[in-house]
């Protein structure tokens, strides 16, 4: 938790400089006449605003550190064009919540976990869950998967050269969730141990 305490406070002093400069730009004059906004809009600027994001960007990125500590892998560092990258990506996964990547596998610039489950309960922490939880087919000797299983989740996670993190939670139509991770410097090269 130390290391999220200068992350938690640089968002506490933005939020709260931002609030101040909004609130002081935004008094205007007594003989101005505003309209009240109706629900529509404001129902509309709220959704647009994603209040929810920042808290599932918190949960993405305290759950791929606590993995990180387990390995002693400095902590992830939150990068909003990272995020801004998973949410587009999201964007083109909401009609069908397909479990795609968003570039080809031999094509990668970035590194890319994605998620998808059913219904629309699953949180970043279930999807952190799911990709840490292949540690259990990993061998570190080796450096090998066991055979029929998938760790290239996990060893991105740990990955030692990874510092920014940003990602995204997607409902699709379908009321399913979609969800992805990407991660710079990417990890996942042929021959290297994550860690």
């Amino acid at each position: 938790m130390k290391s999220q305490l200068p992350f938690l406070t640089i968002l506490f002093i933005t939020l709260t400089t931002t609030n101040l400069l909004v609130t002081s730009q935004s008094t205007l004059p007594p003989e101005t006449h505003r309209t009240k906004p109706d629900n529509a809009t404001i129902y509309k600027i709220s959704k647009q605003l994603c209040w929810g994001c920042i808290g599932e960007s918190l949960q993405f990125l305290f759950a791929h550190n606590l993995v990180r500590a387990a390995k002693w892998e400095l902590p992830l560092m939150w990068d909003f064009q990272l995020e801004k990258y998973a949410r587009w990506w999201g964007s083109q996964r909401k009609a069908d919540c397909k479990l795609q990547h968003s570039f080809p596998e031999d094509d990668f610039k970035l590194g890319e976990n994605i998620y998808w489950g059913s219904g629309s309960t699953w949180t970043p922490s279930d999807a952190v869950s799911a990709w840490a939880g292949e540690e259990k087919y990993y061998t570190y000797a080796t450096n090998t998967c066991a055979v029929g299983q998938v760790c290239g989740h996990y060893t991105q996670i740990v990955w030692r050269n990874t510092r920014k993190i940003g990602c995204a939670r997607i409902v699709c139509d379908d009321g399913d969730v979609f969800m992805t991770c990407n991660y710079d410097p990417p990890g996942n090269y042929v021959g290297e141990k994550p860690y």
